[in-house]
């Protein structure tokens, strides 16, 4: 970056770690304490579709890597309602760590085959015993958290207030994004 560039306000971009994933484990402990949610078992991630051949082989690298693992639910390709790509990963409840070892495999192989700047997000499921729904999204080009809460039903409203619960207790837990405008909806994500 240089001194035009800090003149006219213009920054680099932060680049992505994805290491910062590997803190969800902990981060479910409490989150569990505090709130009462507990892992589903089921996560995501999210990127923009790619024609071509080269992100065709790197789309299958991926879940062959990841269906190798014996003994569980292969990979999902899943595509929402917006255009958008997933790769849904299924896992007992209790094998958070595992879930977020294959949230990072895929980020890391996409972004190994030049595609990072497709990855938009992954997010990791939560659910409550009263029925409510939680996910914690990862914000791939931010490196930050936030929490998405659906109210439930079919119209696409959200818990705005249990959002901004868990936006405290995880304060100390996960680099949480601060910018509210970025909280985006990830209505009907696979893995939610």
């Amino acid at each position: 970056m240089g001194l035009l560039d800090v003149l006219l306000g213009r920054s680099k971009p932060v680049p992505p770690d994805l290491d910062r994933l590997f803190a969800l484990p902990s981060a479910a402990v409490t989150l569990e304490a505090a709130a009462g949610f507990i892992p589903t078992g089921q996560g995501a991630v999210c990127f923009a579709t790619v024609e071509g051949a080269a992100f065709e082989q790197a789309h299958r690298e991926v879940r062959s890597l990841l269906d190798a693992d014996a003994g569980r639910t292969p990979v999902e390709p899943a595509q929402d309602s917006y255009g958008y790509s997933w790769l849904v990963s299924h896992r007992s409840p209790d094998e958070l760590p595992l879930l977020v070892n294959d949230l990072h495999a895929v980020n890391s192989s996409l972004e190994a085959g030049g595609f990072g700047p497709q990855l938009l997000c992954s997010l990791a499921g939560f659910r409550h015993d009263d029925g409510r729904r939680l996910a914690l999204v990862y914000l791939y080009k931010r490196g930050t958290f936030y929490p998405f809460a659906p109210l439930p039903g079919d119209r696409e409203r959200r818990d705005n207030a249990l959002e901004l619960r868990i936006r405290a207790v995880l304060a100390g837990e996960l680099p949480v994004e601060e910018d509210l405008g970025r909280w985006f909806p990830v209505w009907g994500a696979p893995g939610l």
